[in-house]
């Protein structure tokens, strides 16, 4: 039985080794499609089989694209100009550099990120920007180094569901965010069941698949961290491609996956404080 700490390493070994990778997505069929390539080298499962297309954007950075998100959450997260937002896994930078478009000079945007690896190529990216306002800070989501009530708007894609513990890492949410301020996040949720063997893989949990809880779970986490009743802005089934499904369960397995109603769900939901 994996520990909490036994899981954290395993996102932080793959995440590390998807940032040295240096992949421009941009460029590839993955920044208009939700169903095609990736970075290969890393076991089998495709970590841009979720990914929306963030190339029309205002502000948008394609050194910072990885690829690795499931939604757009800055779309719905209703940022101002001179906000405070915190982007939780703020990997290469991507989230926070759209977030930085949006508040301007008066504004602040903090990423927070467990990957030594993906924190330098966010400050390499940060440094070419010349963006004087924008930091990236080490740190773990379920025990932020954040004060409390200093945070307008939280922002996060596709990154909850690598945290072992949401419950605490909602309640750390809830504490950075000032009265009246409110999330904005982009996960995978499940209705129905997976198959054992697609719960038991690693690849599946850094992909944000086995590791994704039942979407009443979530909301439920939600509201009992303390936030006002959670709005779903956005729902978008994923598929993922049958190639990959095949690489840890057998063809009779996933033919029998088919006729459940089981459903892969990006979600991007909003709650206040």
């Amino acid at each position: 039985m994996e520990t909490n700490n036994d899981l954290k390493e395993v996102v932080r070994k793959k995440y590390a080794e998807i940032a040295l990778q240096d992949i421009d997505y941009s460029s590839t069929c993955c920044g208009t499609s939700s169903t095609c390539c990736g970075p290969t080298s890393i076991e089998s499962f495709d970590y841009t089989v979720m990914s929306d297309d963030y190339t029309q954007i205002e502000g948008y950075v394609p050194e910072a694209d990885l690829g690795l998100g499931c939604g757009l959450p800055t779309e719905f997260a209703g940022i101002e100009e001179g906000n405070t937002v915190l982007d939780l896994g703020s990997g290469a930078g991507n989230d926070v550099f759209i977030a930085r478009r949006i508040v301007g000079e008066s504004g602040k945007v903090l990423g927070i990120d467990f990957t030594d690896e993906m924190l330098e190529k966010a400050r390499i990216n940060c440094d070419k920007l010349g963006y004087k306002n924008v930091e990236f800070v080490k740190g773990d989501i379920e025990d932020m180094p954040i004060n409390d009530n200093t945070v307008d708007v939280v922002i996060s894609n596709c990154v909850l569901n690598l945290v072992p513990d949401k419950q605490k890492a909602f309640s750390e949410m809830f504490r950075v965010l000032k009265p009246g301020g409110h999330f904005c996040v982009s996960d995978i949720v499940i209705k129905g069941e997976l198959p054992e063997k697609l719960l038991n893989a690693a690849a599946m949990y850094t992909g944000c698949v086995s590791g994704a809880l039942q979407k009443t779970e979530y909301l439920r986490i939600i509201r009992e961290s303390g936030f006002g009743e959670p709005q779903i802005k956005k729902e978008k089934e994923i598929h993922i491609p049958n190639h990959i499904m095949l690489d840890y369960i057998d063809l009779d397995e996933l033919r029998q996956f088919k006729t459940t109603r089981t459903k892969i769900l990006s979600v991007t939901i909003v709650a206040k404080k």
